[in-house]
């Protein structure tokens, strides 16, 4: 299998993609590309190789996927986009569900790329779980085995959202009446789901949000409002919406460590938490993962959780897979 090879990081909003040239190396040439301004996948890997990678073709692939992938078959959740990888004509292409290959890369990560979110130093050779909001909510575990690691995927995000207070009660039943018929996590722990939680908010406080600099009140309804304008705003709603999903987001963390035993670190990821950073340490997002079982909190309260800073991270796990799974590489 001779190099380059392509890897890419595909979302419901945005497209990654990068070229590994060496055994080992880290992905060049890296580019993001709008998912929206391309028909599918073939039509954005095309776009990717003739314009940011001087048209080479590659010899092998490695995509991660925001969605459920069977084989050579993938479908992503939050846009149209499925098939076959058979369709790009790359002689070997690998699917992997885009937090499989986030968990991949945990343990090539290190430094600046993490930053420690509470609890003590993550423990080696223990199994690990990886979570984060993006456009949806993804999950995934790391198990040591013989050979090194082994990813395990799955669609954790879709179970139901763990509410325990009062307030984020109100809220499912709020969304509920305003014609949801079932809240999952996603729904609201999610980039799309930061605005359904604020609306939620706004109709069990019985308000309505005002818009933010630069937006008419035409312009926003509770419902329209973006995950950038609420994390960035600090109307009192914004602001509240903003821990309410910093504690949900601490008890599904909590609950994802439970039910993997994920006593070598729970790793958060995703595009919505960099720009929470600096709230997140005086949120309830620590105490309700510690707090998750009551039981079970001396337990919980020895799990690290960690903030996974790297830039690009899924093409650091897809590279991994490749070399781990190739080590006898022939070059272009």
């Amino acid at each position: 299998m001779s190099l380059p090879w392509l890897v890419a990081d595909i979302g419901g909003t945005n497209a990654r993609f990068g070229l590994v040239t060496r055994p080992g190396g880290q992905p060049e040439a890296v580019a993001v590309l709008d998912v929206s301004q391309h028909l599918g996948l073939a039509d954005a890997v095309a776009a990717y190789l003739a314009d940011h990678a001087g048209g080479v073709r590659p010899g092998a692939a490695c995509l991660a996927i925001a969605g459920p992938v069977e084989d050579d078959r993938y479908r992503l959740t939050n846009a149209g986009w499925s098939g076959s990888v058979k369709e790009l004509g790359i002689p070997r292409t690998v699917l992997l569900n885009d937090f499989e290959a986030l968990a991949i890369s945990l343990p090539h990560l290190a430094g600046d790329d993490l930053m420690p979110l509470g609890g003590p130093p993550p423990a080696a050779g223990l199994t690990k779980a990886v979570l984060g909001p993006g456009t949806g909510l993804g999950v995934a575990g790391l198990v040591p085995v013989r050979e090194g690691w082994q990813p395990v995927p799955g669609e954790g995000g879709h179970v139901a959202v763990p509410v325990v207070t009062d307030l984020e009660m109100e809220i499912v039943r709020a969304l509920h009446a305003d014609g949801m018929p079932y809240v999952d996590a996603e729904h609201l722990l999610s980039g799309t789901g930061l605005p359904r939680l604020h609306r939620g908010l706004a109709l069990v406080r019985g308000v309505t949000a005002e818009a933010p600099t630069g937006m008419t009140a035409a312009q926003m309804t509770a419902a329209q409002m973006t995950a950038a304008q609420i994390t960035s705003s600090d109307d009192p709603l914004c602001v509240e919406t903003v821990e309410v999903f910093l504690a949900l987001l601490g008890g599904f963390a909590g609950g994802v460590a439970l039910t993997l035993g994920a006593r070598g670190g729970v790793y958060l990821g995703g595009g919505v938490l960099p720009r929470l950073v600096s709230r997140i340490p005086g949120s309830a997002f620590r105490a309700r993962f510690e707090t998750t079982a009551p039981a079970l909190t001396e337990y919980a309260s020895a799990i690290a959780t960690v903030l996974i800073t790297a830039e690009q991270p899924a093409l650091t796990g897809a590279a991994a897979w490749l070399a781990q799974r190739n080590p006898d590489v022939e070059l272009a």
